[in-house]
């Protein structure tokens, strides 16, 4: 009875790492996170201090409403923070 032939596989070789370093933010990152929280905050105190006749006089309590969404947009931006 003849032999079969024996296949020859190719050595598995493993892709080639990645050597890529951990990724940083760019440096203006963590002061506008900060600086939008902050902002938010001391837009919301200034609204509650001047009874919602500023930061933006008219628009009343909306005062409100832009100073916390300074605060969510800091906090958005601390989901990409690395």
């Amino acid at each position: 009875m003849p032999e079969s032939k024996s296949r020859k596989k190719a050595t598995y070789t493993p892709p080639p790492a990645k050597s890529t370093g951990p990724k940083v933010n760019a440096p203006w990152f963590l002061p506008v996170m900060l600086g939008l929280m902050i902002l938010g905050l001391i837009w919301i105190v200034v609204t509650y201090l001047t009874q919602s006749q500023y930061p933006i006089p008219g628009i009343n309590q909306w005062n409100l409403l832009i100073g916390f969404a300074f605060i969510v947009a800091g906090f958005g931006m601390t989901t990409r923070w690395r």
